[in-house]
């Protein structure tokens, strides 16, 4: 499992003093403790985030002791999306706890080779719940089944461990192949000139035959 080492963070230190000396901010919190404030060497953050991402249990050492826990939380900077705070969860080894898991497409649709077709993906991650030392670092979905138009790969159909469960419908799809467009039609709709609202009434009144005028019918006399 991914060590991470972290201290005790002083009341003194501010959030800036340790960004300034490359260290994040962070907080442990969860089953059975007390929230303790830390603080982290953003690189050895850095590295084992690339490493297990949010949704996989990691030991987070603090001094002599060891937790299991999970990223649950990390507040990134506006500008350059520096790692600005990182919230540690503790989770309980028997409550379940909900995650997001990212999903990883592999493989390669014929649809898309012999038909031209486009790969359209429906999710980029999904909600899934179960024990923390169950969760997966991410959900592979294999695309190479996806032969032609009507084919489909549904919520239903991913692998994921015994025991997790994914928090959506079943029946919603994931991916699928989409028809070619077709560049050139789209480009001469595109090439239309706008017809305003005005210039459309004025075609309307200019299509249109004027009415007769109704004349009086001879010997008819005002009373």
């Amino acid at each position: 499992m991914t060590i991470i080492k972290a201290k005790i963070r002083d009341k003194s230190e501010k959030n800036n003093f340790l960004r300034k000396n490359d260290f994040i901010p962070a907080v442990l919190y969860g089953e059975g403790l007390k929230n303790i404030s830390l603080k982290i060497d953003i690189k050895d953050f850095e590295e084992a985030y690339k490493e297990v991402g949010e949704s996989s249990l990691i030991t987070l050492e603090v001094d002599d002791k060891k937790f299991s826990v999970l990223i649950h939380q990390i507040a990134y900077g506006p500008i350059d999306g520096e790692f600005l705070h990182i919230d540690f969860y503790h989770p309980s080894a028997k409550k379940k706890v909900e995650a997001n898991i990212p999903l990883i497409f592999e493989g390669e649709a014929p649809a898309i080779k012999e038909l031209s077709g486009i790969l359209e993906k429906q999710f980029y991650e999904l909600e899934v719940k179960g024990l923390a030392k169950d969760l997966p670092r991410e959900i592979i979905v294999n695309v190479n089944g996806l032969k032609t138009f009507e084919d489909k790969i549904l919520i239903k159909d991913l692998k994921i461990p015994e025991g997790v469960i994914i928090l959506k419908d079943g029946k919603e799809i994931v991916a699928h192949i989409a028809q070619p467009r077709d560049i050139e039609k789209e480009l001469a709709e595109e090439e239309k000139p706008e017809v305003t609202e005005e210039e459309s009434k004025e075609e309307i009144q200019e299509g249109e035959e004027k009415p007769e005028e109704t004349q009086k019918p001879k010997g008819e006399s005002k009373k």
